[in-house]
């Protein structure tokens, strides 16, 4: 395991970091070029975040071991699809038990439903399965670039991936037991659980309208295999275009309500201002006068080539690459700054995977002067939504969707 703080006592304070990139005067190393940090991250974040494996995966930046709160680094964000072994993990809640598949039962009813029912895997799968590529956000990605920092894991960029997520339509079970005319949401609660009583149990509900959609599935299979453990084995939720929040792993328990569910985790935790983001999926049974759920991913883009730091030469033509993503409306278009946004050039789209999944871009500028360099990436989706200039802040630091800047040297 590796640590940033440990890369530079082991250095002995000779080498120093070119706006917390590559190495100044050398070559930044495999591990090295894995944790990369933003600046913007607190001092004590960039100090104790480590570079950790676990079961399954490739090396993730590790926020913090227990919950496992696990960041992609960036250069795992560089395909449209993101392997599951370079996939993030997060968890609110410590007790995240083994699940063995064959004995795995997931119950479905409520006060909302017609009857109940209980099926294991097999059940599951013998549903007409259907398979959708999305993006799966944590809510707080990018937290920890706020300033003032706010309270929360101190999120970089990597609190996301896309996947092809397979599994059985939640309409489908929701239609095996039947829904009464009062049924207003349905709630999820998963296998993981609180170390202490006094914590609240992670459960999350969704609108009636939005678990009834065709893409909202009970999710078995994530790129053609099984869910990895640390991403919801045997089965999860997948909400495509809402905020991962919602995506509940090890998923043991769907119900059906009649009234709006009022759990720490709905209630309290996962707000934002109300009429802060432009917003157009909400989620009013849920809503006060002051706040409102977070649900749909807004519009935003991730430069992941050049790398903050790198050195490139003057006079050569230079590509410039990145990702870019929204809730589900589809990324019109994605422009590149090369001159620290005096001017902006469109850049060329990839393959489109579908409305929810990343959308992958490229570009070419040519560097005149040598010198430091600004680069810049804006996308806007298929609505008019677009990428802010400054952070919209708020108290959890959620939606963090600003332009975002990269520092080259040109040599």
């Amino acid at each position: 395991m590796i640590t940033r703080r440990g890369f530079l006592e082991a250095a002995g304070g000779a080498v120093a970091l070119e706006g917390g990139g590559a190495l100044a005067g050398g070559t930044m190393g495999q591990d090295d070029a894995l944790l990369w940090l933003s600046p913007l991250l607190p001092a004590g974040t960039r100090a104790e975040a480590a570079l950790a494996t676990l079961a399954g995966k490739k090396p993730l930046i590790r926020l913090t071991g227990r919950p496992p709160n696990y960041e992609a680094p960036l250069s795992y964000l560089r395909t449209p699809v993101t392997p599951n072994d370079e996939f993030f993990v997060r968890y609110h809640l410590a007790d995240i038990p083994p699940v063995d598949a064959s004995a795995w039962k997931l119950a479905i009813g409520g006060e909302g439903a017609k009857s109940g029912v209980t099926i294991g895997l097999d059940a599951l799968k013998r549903l007409p399965a259907f398979e959708v590529t999305a993006v799966c956000q944590c809510a707080g990605n990018q937290r920890g670039l706020f300033q003032p920092h706010v309270p929360g894991v101190q999120w970089g960029y990597g609190a996301m991936g896309c996947a092809r997520w397979k599994g059985a339509r939640l309409k489908d079970l929701l239609d095996f037991v039947g829904l009464n005319k009062d049924a207003v949401e349905v709630v999820f609660d998963g296998a993981d659980g609180p170390i202490l009583d006094a914590t609240p149990d992670f459960l999350k509900s969704i609108p009636l309208w939005k678990a009834i959609e065709e893409t909202t599935l009970v999710a078995y299979e994530m790129n053609g295999g099984p869910l990895p453990h640390w991403n919801g084995f045997p089965a999860r939720i997948v909400v495509p275009g809402w905020t991962a929040t919602y995506w509940v792993k090890h998923v043991i328990s769907i119900t059906a309500v009649t009234k709006p569910f009022n759990g720490f985790w709905m209630k309290t935790a996962y707000r934002i201002p109300l009429g802060k983001f432009p917003l157009v999926a909400r989620f009013l049974s849920q809503e006060t006068e002051a706040n409102t759920p977070i649900t749909e991913i807004v519009a935003n883009s991730l430069i992941t080539s050049p790398v903050e730091g790198a050195r490139v030469k003057a006079g050569q033509r230079t590509r410039i690459n990145g990702i870019a993503w929204d809730g589900g409306y589809g990324i019109s278009t994605v422009v590149t700054s090369a001159d620290g946004g005096k001017s902006w050039t469109e850049a060329a789209l990839g393959e489109d995977l579908g409305k929810y999944a990343f959308r992958s871009w490229s570009g070419e500028f040519v560097p005149e002067q040598r010198g430091k360099l600004s680069l810049a990436a804006r996308a806007a989706n298929r609505i008019g939504q677009t990428q802010t200039n400054e952070p919209v802040w708020n108290p959890a630091g959620y939606h963090r969707n600003a332009i975002q800047t990269v520092m080259i040297e040109v040599v």
